[in-house]
């Protein structure tokens, strides 16, 4: 037989439907849904944790006793090329120039600043040594070392851009370096020489009485937090004369208004008329966008210039991690550094880290009960995760630490409540109306901010290297 011979396959008839297919029914039943489902949702655990204050007027105002030590910060710099040149308004950062306003002189001692690039492992000054200069750090990371008490060298701190040590040899012909400072990377810095600044005032009068001004002020009694030295007498008998004293305040005390996150909720009212069954669509919309202002508001706590935790740390609180990963020692140095601490804080990335840090150490992190719920804890202190804090380009992230609540002196949230048309504490929705194209409006209003009650109850470690190491 021929191939052209070959009978082509029959396909065989299709069965006769004997009953009705689930396609079609479908369209007569009532199908089980879920609620509209949001992933931008988490556990919000900054806005969990601290304590809410009552704010009346729409401002709180933190007074403290008086500080004489106000300057401590970091300076800021401009790059052109490998050119790199101080702001002449960031040398107010500086103790010694705290509060001076004249441009003209802080352009003349910038533009005496000299740079210097260093490698790593370079010393960039001996403890011991005459303090000439001081040194301003454009970027790179300094370790800060000392002896000690019974011999070898002990950490003190690591700077890092912004950062700068030297400066009592602006103002005091025999300074010394208490400390050595060994470069950990590569980096660049600026110095600014004391027979430089002292060329420029000599010329200026202005800052010859800044820094009379200064003096007078470093010559009042302090005690270890900068504060004026309340005058009390112990341990005496008989009828000697006892000091008198008064408790000074800052003349300006800082006051923080209450912030708002806003948005306008739109609805069309066929939808609202015909489509609430069997969930309501208006409450489902206004659910979401709450969560969405939620979320946004707890991002604002965190990264707000202006009352935001990261910005809002006192530069004396913020540290650098000793290697670049987060280990236990890392931990104890932020933890250390205020009584009571309530709570760490870190984007899930960073908590990953430290744990990574601590098993290279042979050690795990505790856990404790909170609410219910274990979370991870070092020393006791809970670790909560927060993915608003960000993450550089570099991989870097930061690791927040503090103290909540007015009678303990720490972070405090602000909000007002009883706002009319409140739907929540401090969140209201107001109706707006109703427009020609039938939709109907809400405004979704929240008011909220937060106070750092004293310096030392919030602390930020910085820089913190959260990439994992690649294992070969």
């Amino acid at each position: 037989m021929s191939v052209d011979s070959v009978p082509e396959a029959q396909t065989p008839p299709e069965a006769p439907q004997q009953a009705l297919s689930t396609a079609a029914a479908r369209n007569l039943a009532t199908t089980t849904k879920s609620v509209p489902q949001m992933q931008e949702i988490t556990s919000r655990w900054l806005l969990r944790m601290l304590p809410w204050v009552e704010t009346a007027g729409g401002a709180y105002r933190v007074n403290r006793r008086l500080r004489h030590t106000l300057g401590d910060g970091r300076v800021e710099f401009v790059q052109e090329g490998a050119t790199v040149r101080v702001i002449p308004l960031e040398l107010t950062e500086l103790s010694l120039l705290r509060g001076f306003t004249d441009t003209d002189v802080l352009t003349a001692l910038a533009d005496r600043c000299t740079q210097r690039d260093f490698t790593a492992g370079e010393v960039l000054a001996e403890r011991g040594s005459p303090a000439d200069r001081i040194h301003l750090i454009a970027h790179g990371r300094v370790s800060q070392t000392s002896e000690g008490k019974y011999g070898g060298r002990t950490s003190i701190a690591v700077h890092s851009d912004g950062g700068h040590f030297g400066e009592n040899a602006l103002s005091d012909p025999d300074a010394r370096h208490d400390s050595t400072y060994t470069a950990e990377t590569s980096g660049t810095l600026l110095t600014l020489t004391r027979a430089d600044f002292a060329a420029v005032r000599d010329s200026a009068p202005q800052l010859r009485a800044q820094v009379d001004e200064f003096d007078s002020r470093a010559r009042q009694r302090q005690n270890k937090h900068g504060e004026a030295e309340i005058a009390v007498s112990a341990g005496h008998v008989g009828e000697p004369d006892l000091p008198g004293t008064f408790v000074d305040y800052e003349p300006h005390p800082r006051e923080y208004e209450l912030s708002v996150a806003q948005t306008v909720l739109r609805i069309h009212t066929r939808v609202a008329d015909l489509y609430n069954g069997p969930m309501n669509q208006s409450e489902e919309q206004l659910r979401l966008t709450v969560e969405a202002l939620r979320e946004r508001q707890e991002h604002e706590l965190v990264n707000n210039r202006e009352f935001g935790l990261l910005h809002n740390a006192d530069f004396k609180q913020r540290i650098q991690t000793r290697s670049g990963p987060p280990t236990p020692d890392d931990m104890d140095e932020l933890l250390c550094r205020r009584r009571g601490t309530k709570l760490f804080l870190a984007h899930p990335r960073t908590i990953a880290a430290i744990g990574r840090g601590f098993n290279a150490y042979g050690l795990y992190p505790d856990h404790v009960d909170l609410g219910g719920q274990s979370v991870p804890a070092w020393r006791g202190v809970p670790i909560l995760p927060c993915n608003k804090i960000p993450i550089s380009r570099e991989q870097t992230s930061s690791i927040i630490a503090m103290r909540t609540g007015e009678k303990n002196q720490g972070v405090i949230g602000l909000r007002q409540t009883e706002l009319p048309d409140e739907y929540e504490p401090g969140l209201a929705v107001r109706f707006m109306g109703i427009n020609e194209q039938a939709i109907i409006s809400y405004l979704v209003s929240t008011y909220f901010s937060a106070a750092v009650l004293l310096p030392d109850a919030l602390g930020v470690m910085e820089n913190v290297q959260i990439a994992a190491p690649v294992r070969r």
